[in-house]
């Protein structure tokens, strides 16, 4: 992608159809703005959990809705929320990083597709919140 979104952007995937039913796919630096370094899931997350609570410093995501569906809360360092509903496979939210996450409401069955930028490294994570406000203030 030429223009790297700054903030969190929901991007099309392609998606074709036919009666023998449909295909989506993902290409980095075309559909994700950022070569991918890690690619995880979540699945099989109980009733009522919920996944992320962290902020990364350097960290951008990608993630999909591969199965069912779930809820992506947002929040800036002044607070400001905003949550999207993924339940379709067609779609991704980029998520930048310095942006507070958390993953809620799985339906049974959900399946989280999560592209990332950078491998794992604890020292990328910020758990506390009073801390990500502080550093990103």
């Amino acid at each position: 992608m030429e223009n790297q979104p700054t903030v969190p952007t929901i991007i099309d995937l392609p998606k074709f159809l036919d009666r023998r039913g449909s295909l989506s796919f993902i290409e980095q630096d075309k559909h994700v703005p950022f070569e991918i370094a890690r690619t995880y899931w979540v699945y099989d997350v109980p009733g009522g959990s919920k996944r992320g609570g962290h902020a990364y410093r350097r960290n951008q995501e990608f993630i999909v809705a591969l199965s069912g569906s779930f809820d992506v809360v947002l929040v800036n360092e002044r607070g400001e929320k905003k949550i999207w509903h993924m339940n379709r496979s067609y779609y991704g939210l980029y998520i930048p990083s310095g942006w507070w996450r958390e993953l809620e409401n799985f339906a049974t069955n959900s399946v989280a597709l999560v592209l990332s930028s950078t491998s794992y490294d604890p020292d990328d994570y910020i758990r506390d919140f009073e801390q990500y406000r502080k550093e990103f203030a």
